[in-house]
């Protein structure tokens, strides 16, 4: 006979189990309860909280007057605090007293000058709770291949002090690889050891339970990091089944084992791996007497046996009409699938789902006894294999892609897989305010954010996508972008500074300076957005991400044009734009004004500038002196009106001498 084995240390963790009471002693209260985020990785537990009137939101902004907002033990970054404290609200801090100590360690080694390492999952609550005290000075890496990869491209160029932490439910076998790659008698890097104790000894227990066993269950919610960790850990010594609880037995095909082993994540209360523990003892019993009878079991017809709700069956397709297919299970029940059970498609008939003669996987909805009768759903079991890829897409980062279907109360949703994703108005990529209906039927890329397990709902992102494809073109950029590099944009916004273009994925700034030679009080004189402008390259910024264009070319310099076909001497027309008390500015050609001094505009004392001249009035004048270096042209009327005179001197002179 098998033998079933419990780990010593599997099931609730000291900070879990304080978080738990702390919301149950409030909802025995008759508080109002508001939960940041799941209390627990345990549905079941959820499921009876939120039956007990406790609320689960995702930011403080759900938070309506008068509740008690809870912080889970996984903790949350300073900028959560700070929001509560501006509501007012009442706050219970359940966050465990080893996220505590992260918190307050990186929070001392920002402040002292550290860049902080953080070994775990950077999309779990507690990493990001941790992130939320580091003051954006951090590198979170999941293993020792991105650690090593940090020290040997990055630590040289970084010249901080580094402090490393690591997640409290962190991989300890991977941990001890990662200290294996960290630099040896380095002084400016300082380890802390911040995996829990009680993580530790319950991995440590799992190993040693899973070495000598044929069987493992590991037993917990499936986004419980320390459940999956535990999976990890058995995986490597026997074969090993993630559940949540007992009924998901039902669904396993177990291989013969005689000695079976049970450990449960820190999420996983102790009744939960009792039934486990029990339904396992049941059916080792069971098997035994099985053995010890097979010959009246194969005797038994199988049209007696039994079904029961919940349970996965497979079927052969008898027939198949508009509404509905029917199903033979090979018991004494007839199977019946509607059409809604077949598919969420409300475009497809069920003869475009199934055919007779298919053989199909079905989950049992009703079972009714007295009429022989049950009622199935394919859909569910599609949703659910489904749901298992979006699970793991989010898991993964992939990149998914599909067509939006309906336009929905601030969002859009498709369908992926049997599974409904809600994209919400912020991340679609879309400007705030913008109609989403030029999002219906298109298809678009997008990743997973978010999912829920107990309502097989998922939330996705197409803005993750961009964001993503933009960061890789930044890559893609910098590691090849120089001072002078010739770019063509296109512009994507104004201000009243610059233009800033986009040069495929990452946007540069062209300053108003470098816009025109002439002086302009607004860059939308020059270009609009949508323009293409062929820019280069003046000076680049990566640490500040700053990409300073250049769009003027030095042919195009006014003054340069001026030199080539100007001199002193020449004379010009040119026209007034604007008058002093000391004289007039006269534009000589595009972007050159030359300076009519009061004292060079009439052979007369001239009192008031305005009296002879306006702005506009096109004038004769001769280019008295340029200055090359101060880049100033003086330019006279009264030389022009002083000529004849001199002229008429000179022919005046030889009949004087003549006379003489």
């Amino acid at each position: 006979m098998s033998s079933i084995t419990v780990a010593k240390s599997a099931g609730y963790c000291f900070g879990v189990d304080r978080a738990v009471k702390m919301v149950y002693n409030e909802l025995e209260g008759n508080s109002r309860v508001a939960t940041l985020g799941p209390i627990i990785h345990n549905q079941d537990v959820v499921n009876d909280m939120q039956a007990k009137g406790a609320r689960i939101i995702n930011s403080v902004d759900e938070l309506r007057d008068g509740e008690t907002v809870v912080i889970r033990s996984h903790g949350v970054g300073r900028d959560v605090y700070e929001k509560i404290a501006q509501r007012g609200s009442r706050m219970l801090d359940a966050t465990c007293p080893f996220v505590s100590r992260i918190h307050k360690i990186v929070a001392e080694k920002t402040a002292e000058g550290y860049f902080i390492l953080i070994a775990g999952d950077s999309s779990h609550p507690e990493v990001q709770g941790i992130v939320g005290h580091c003051d954006e000075n951090f590198f979170v890496f999941k293993d020792n291949f991105e650690l090593k990869d940090f020290f040997e491209k990055k630590y040289v160029n970084l010249k901080k002090r580094v402090a490393i932490v690591a997640q409290t439910t962190y991989n300890i076998v991977v941990w001890g690889d990662c200290i294996k790659v960290i630099p040896k008698n380095d002084p400016d890097v300082v380890i802390f050891d911040t995996i829990c104790s009680a993580t530790d000894a319950r991995q440590s227990d799992a190993r040693e339970l899973a070495q000598c066993s044929d069987l493992m269950l590991v037993v917990g919610g499936r986004h419980s990091s320390n459940t999956v960790k535990l999976f990890e850990v058995c995986s490597k010594y026997c074969k090993t089944y993630h559940i949540e609880n007992a009924d998901e037995l039902l669904t396993l095909h177990l291989p013969a084992a005689e000695k079976i082993g049970i450990t449960a994540g820190a999420s996983t209360p102790a009744y939960i791996i009792k039934e486990v523990q029990t339904n396992m003892t049941e059916n080792v019993n069971l098997t035994a007497n099985q053995d010890e009878e097979i010959n009246f079991a194969e005797a038994v017809d199988q049209s007696f046996k039994k079904i029961h709700t919940g349970e996965k069956v497979k079927g052969k397709v008898v027939a198949v009409n508009n509404t509905e297919a029917i199903v033979d299970l090979g018991t004494k029940h007839t199977g019946y699938v509607s059409l809604s059970d077949l598919t969420d498609d409300p475009t497809k008939k069920p003869s475009d789902v199934v055919s007779v003669d298919d053989e199909i996987e079905l989950v049992v909805l009703k079972v009714n006894d007295q009429e022989g009768t049950a009622a199935l759903s394919k859909r569910k079991v599609d949703e659910q294999a489904g749901f298992e890829k979006i699970v793991k897409a989010k898991e993964e980062g992939t990149v998914l892609e599909g067509t939006v279907q309906h336009v929905v109360n601030k969002g859009v949703t498709l369908s992926l897989y049997g599974v409904r994703v809600f994209i919400p108005a912020s991340q679609t990529g879309l400007p705030r305010g913008a109609e989403l209906d030029q999002l219906l039927k298109k298809k678009v890329e997008f990743m997973i954010i978010d999912v829920t397990e107990g309502r097989r709902r998922a939330v996705g992102s197409i803005r993750a996508v961009i964001n993503a494809k933009k960061e890789e073109a930044k890559a893609k950029f910098w590691a090849a972008a120089n001072v002078g590099d010739v770019y063509t944009g296109k512009v994507k916004s104004l201000t009243s500074f610059g233009a800033f273009v986009d040069l495929g994925g990452i946007d540069g700034m062209v300053h108003i300076s470098e816009l025109s030679w002439k002086r302009i009080k607004h860059p939308s004189e020059v270009v609009s957005v949508g323009d293409t402008l062929e820019v280069y390259i003046k000076d680049l910024n990566q640490e500040e991400n700053r990409i300073s264009l250049g769009f003027k070319k030095a042919e195009d310099n006014p003054w340069e044009i001026f030199k080539a076909n100007y001199k002193v001497g020449d004379v010009v027309k040119a026209t007034i734009v604007s008058i002093t008390s000391f004289g007039a500015f006269a534009q000589i050609i595009d972007g050159v004004d030359g300076l009519i001094h009061i004292s060079q505009i009439a052979d007369k004392k001239v009192e008031n500038v305005k009296d002879i001249l306006s702005v506009g009035q096109e004038v004769d004048v001769k280019i008295i002196d340029i200055d090359t270096d101060a880049k100033r042209i003086s330019i006279s009327m009264r030389a022009l009106l002083e000529a004849p005179a001199e002229k008429d001197e000179e022919e005046e002179t030889p009949a004087e001498d003549d006379a003489e």
